[in-house]
């Protein structure tokens, strides 16, 4: 964070003047220049790995950022205290770029290519540092050619938390902040450069938590009545059901609580389950079933039982009016060069995950556009993407083979490497952004695409329900 301090301390407003530049290819020259800055505050960030709904310093210093930069800031939106909305300009059209910042649980790990932990209690395995800094710097750069060009229209930044599990973007959709929104872009870090049509599964999760007696488990068993039995009695049947679901849902859980010593009979046992699909109808049907079970396992182990309801998103509702200009933008940005440095250690991250060498190819490259593709993930981008016309992309912030959520995504994420892969993404933001200021008639053609996919008659109704923000699901 010092380092950031300093930086915009020296800089002051000269790290944002536009030079009198209007062109496309200055902004994106001028953004170039800029990497080095950008890469400081996004280090910072996954310094800072914080969980959902505990970012405080790395929304604050997003904030900061485009507050600097001649942004308006509404803080604490849809009662989060860190959700933000920044914005410049006026009037339509509104083009929104959202941005994320949350780390993992127990991923913490240092910026090398052997499993070392920072001795955090998380970590940016996800690389959710880089999306909401390079989406800061598109932001920032659309607005410095709104302001260069005297353009009409609006560039508002989403500072959505929360996205691991949290369902951030949910609650602000369902506070309607999106609504007047006419186009809306993300992107993800990855271990490619690909702009093809985007999918997700739906998902709804829930905290299991069962209540029972305390008891001596040798003197005085059958005084006892174990809320751990509770949650394996609940386990098993869901592991027994999953053999009669599609084969396309999926569902996990972790045990968060199963009691303190084996010779107390846990009165408390707490188990946390996520279902998806990728159809919402199917994951509130497996949802109500997983919720049948553990009213059974209560009933058979004479314990009780309640429920918390922490997450729920949409499917995501792709866009090929948008899609088609997102993969020829990132198509003309293109991928990276390594450097030698950074090839060695892309060699030694690609023998952890059972490779002889890295591949460098999909991060040198941008993979062929598709128009359909299939879903392993969820994201609450999945609820925007029914409020309004959405598309995404993922630039190769990792080395490439690496899966998310692991400690080398965490390890390349805090190197060059997550650097070069974030300009690529903030790059190709920035262009979209301003060929859609720049043409009134794409942002029609995607209107009426998305009304056609979603229908005229559809009626949003968040999975989550109407919880309050499940501030905090992480503590």
């Amino acid at each position: 964070m010092r380092k950031t301090l300093i930086l915009l301390a020296v800089l002051g407003t000269s790290f944002y003047s536009m030079n009198a530049q209007k062109s496309e290819k200055d902004i994106i020259k001028n953004l170039e220049q800029k990497s080095a800055d950008y890469g400081i505050i996004a280090q910072n960030i996954w310094e800072f790995a914080e969980m959902g709904y505990q970012e405080e310093q790395s929304s604050g210093l997003l904030q900061q950022t485009l507050k600097d930069a001649g942004f308006t800031i509404k803080k604490g939106v849809a009662d989060i205290p860190t959700a933000f909305i920044a914005e410049y300009g006026s009037g339509s059209p509104v083009i929104a770029i959202m941005g994320e910042f949350d780390a993992l649980p127990g991923l913490s790990q240092k910026a090398v290519s052997e499993k070392e932990s920072a001795g955090a209690a998380a970590g940016h395995a996800c690389g959710h540092h880089l999306f909401g800094t390079a989406s800061t710097a598109a932001a920032i750069s659309t607005k410095e050619w709104l302001e260069a060009n005297k353009s009409k229209g609006t560039i508002r930044f989403y500072g959505t938390p929360a996205e691991e599990g949290g369902s951030g973007k949910v609650y602000m959709v369902r506070e309607g902040l999106f609504n007047d929104v006419d186009i809306a872009l993300h992107w993800h870090p990855g271990a490619q450069n690909a702009a093809s049509a985007g999918a997700a599964l739906a998902n709804k999760s829930a905290k299991f938590r069962f209540h029972g007696i305390s008891a001596h488990a040798a003197a005085s068993p059958d005084k006892g009545r174990s809320a751990l039995d509770g949650v394996e009695a609940m386990d098993m049947m869901i592991n027994m059901m999953r053999e009669h679901i599609p084969q396309e849902a999926r569902i996990h859980y972790v045990i968060t609580d199963g009691g303190k010593a084996p010779n107390v009979i846990p009165d408390f046992a707490e188990v946390y389950y996520y279902a998806r699909h990728n159809r919402r109808d199917v994951v509130i049907e497996i949802f109500d079933r997983m919720v049948k079970a553990a009213e059974g396992a209560a009933l058979g182990t004479g314990t009780t039982m309640d429920y918390e309801m922490i997450g729920g998103t949409h499917e995501l509702l792709p866009n090929l009016t948008l899609q088609k200009v997102m993969h020829e933008n990132l198509s003309e940005v293109g991928g990276m060069e390594y450097t030698a440095k950074e090839k060695a250690f892309a060699d030694k991250i690609a023998k952890t995950l059972g490779q002889e060498k890295a591949d460098l190819a999909t991060a040198k490259n941008v993979q062929p556009y598709k128009t359909e593709a299939k879903a392993f993930g969820s994201t609450d981008v999945g609820d925007v993407s029914f409020t309004v016309p959405t598309v995404g992309f993922s630039a190769a912030t990792w080395v490439p083979g690496t899966p998310a959520h692991s400690w080398q995504a965490v390890a390349a994420g805090g190197t060059s490497i997550g650097n070069k892969g974030m300009m690529i993404a903030a790059k190709t933001l920035t262009m979209t952004a301003i060929d859609l200021f720049k043409d009134k008639k794409l942002i029609e053609t995607a209107k009426k695409e998305f009304i056609e996919k979603r229908g005229a008659h559809f009626k949003y109704i968040p999975l989550l329900g109407d919880r309050a923000p499940a501030l905090d699901y992480r503590k």
